[in-house]
């Protein structure tokens, strides 16, 4: 088993052992085949979780046959990222007053498992729209525990993967979750979609769980030593640490900003939807058929790419990503202008371009985050920036006031935009 662990190793980071070992502590050398191993293979079964259960895809669908109340459907999204992000600065402080952090993450995973096994059971049990009241809180829980593993995986990430090889590792972690994601994506919409029924969609919840449960037992199984537990804080002091952070870190202040308007990209996508839909002659189900097999082809193309690209310089990444999101901003954008463009085919690689940046655009801030932020303060970097960019998203719900007022062309534009502002300011952000 050892020598598979580390031909695989191997085989992913063409790297040897002897040369992995210069950013973590020397006891923790003897165990990085193993923890890089283990990581790739936590993060096939999560992203693909993610993937059969996704609040902007998957859920909708699912409450839509619910009947679900329209506002519950749009409720989905904002659920997903205030749950996740916004309660992270008021855990960083406990997981930081513990040596080993690991159990956070598996724990959080667990409890991930659980809603989404609970919701299978409620869905298969009662499908009506009151059930989309209890899913949704679940949800919401599904999202605080994905909050509080974010900020562990990050710590432990960084204790146990040597800095060089963490984008690989993340971008490993999106490829195969999303190799395994088309896959069923294909099955589910080409195969299953005339068979969809509540068995089906409380299978997707039930797998789901089921492969959180698997994720949660992978990462228990890192071998991580203890750290240092100066800096646990009460949320009250996390706050007061958070606010003097901000003031004296001018480099994270800028990074911060960079990665909010990075957020252009994950908020144009639903623009690029509704677009694609006018366009298109064919059903709900085939049109969301081709756009998860873009999609997920993108990331898969895409990500072992931007991982080394992400190792060597995570804001020239920045840079590229936000061009390549503009360019399809541009594209998609003369399709609304110009009545000679109408075909939903040529639209298709709209999403495709997307994904890409999509892709390079969440790895190039997630490497970015872990190499800069210092090794005994790392936890509460990671969560008052991921509080931030979750107030920031509340606020960007609104920007769909653009196009409802000036239409979806003025809105990519708009978001074009952000991301020029985006580039200018990564210029100022330091290397790592």
């Amino acid at each position: 088993m050892t020598q598979l662990t580390e031909r695989f190793y191997e085989y992913l980071t063409e790297d040897a052992e002897e040369r992995a070992c210069s950013t973590i502590p020397d006891e923790d050398c003897h165990h990085v085949l193993k923890n890089f191993s283990l990581n790739v293979a936590n993060g096939t079964l999560s992203k693909l979780a993610e993937k059969l259960i996704s609040p902007n895809l998957t859920l909708p669908w699912i409450f839509s046959f619910l009947s679900a109340p329209a506002f519950l459907i749009g409720m989905l999204v904002p659920i997903k990222d205030a749950g996740s992000l916004l309660p992270q600065l008021f855990v960083s402080g406990k997981i930081r007053a513990k040596p080993i952090r690991k159990n956070y993450w598996a724990v959080a995973a667990l409890v991930q498992g659980l809603c989404q096994l609970a919701s299978a059971f409620l869905l298969y049990q009662f499908p009506d729209s009151q059930t989309s009241y209890l899913l949704a809180g679940l949800l919401l829980i599904f999202s605080l525990a994905s909050g509080v593993g974010s900020v562990a995986f990050k710590d432990v990430s960084a204790k146990t993967v040597p800095k060089g090889q963490r984008g690989q590792m993340l971008s490993y972690r999106s490829t195969f979750g999303g190799v395994l994601a088309l896959i069923a994506g294909v099955l589910l919409i080409f195969v299953l979609h005339e068979q969809a029924s509540v068995s089906v969609y409380a299978g997707l919840f039930a797998l789901a769980g089921l492969l959180w449960l698997g994720a949660a037992f992978l990462f228990y199984q890192i071998e991580e030593l203890p750290g240092a537990t100066k800096g646990g804080r009460s949320p009250v002091e996390e706050i007061k640490n958070a606010g003097q952070l901000l003031k004296k870190d001018v480099n994270f202040r800028n990074f911060i900003i960079t990665r909010a308007l990075l957020m252009a990209i994950p908020l144009s996508q639903p623009f690029y939807v509704v677009i694609s839909s006018r366009l298109s002659g064919e059903g709900e189900w085939a049109q969301i058929g081709y756009l998860i097999v873009i999609s997920g082809l993108a990331q898969v193309l895409s990500s072992p790419f931007w991982g080394r690209f992400a190792d060597d310089s995570p804001t020239r990444l920045m840079r590229w990503v936000a061009l390549i999101s503009i360019a399809a901003s541009v594209y998609a954008s003369l399709f609304v202008i110009s009545d000679a463009l109408s075909n939903f085919y040529w639209f298709l690689p709209v999403f495709f371009v997307h994904g890409i940046a999509y892709a390079g655009a969440r790895l190039s801030r997630k490497t970015y985050l872990v190499d800069y932020a210092p090794d005994d303060d790392r936890p509460t970097y990671v969560s008052l920036a991921n509080t931030l960019i979750g107030l920031f998203t509340l606020v960007a719900a609104s920007f769909g006031l653009v196009a409802q007022y000036f239409g979806p062309a003025v809105q990519l534009y708009f978001f074009s935009g952000l991301l020029l502002l985006c580039i200018a300011l990564s210029f100022k952000l330091k290397a790592v």
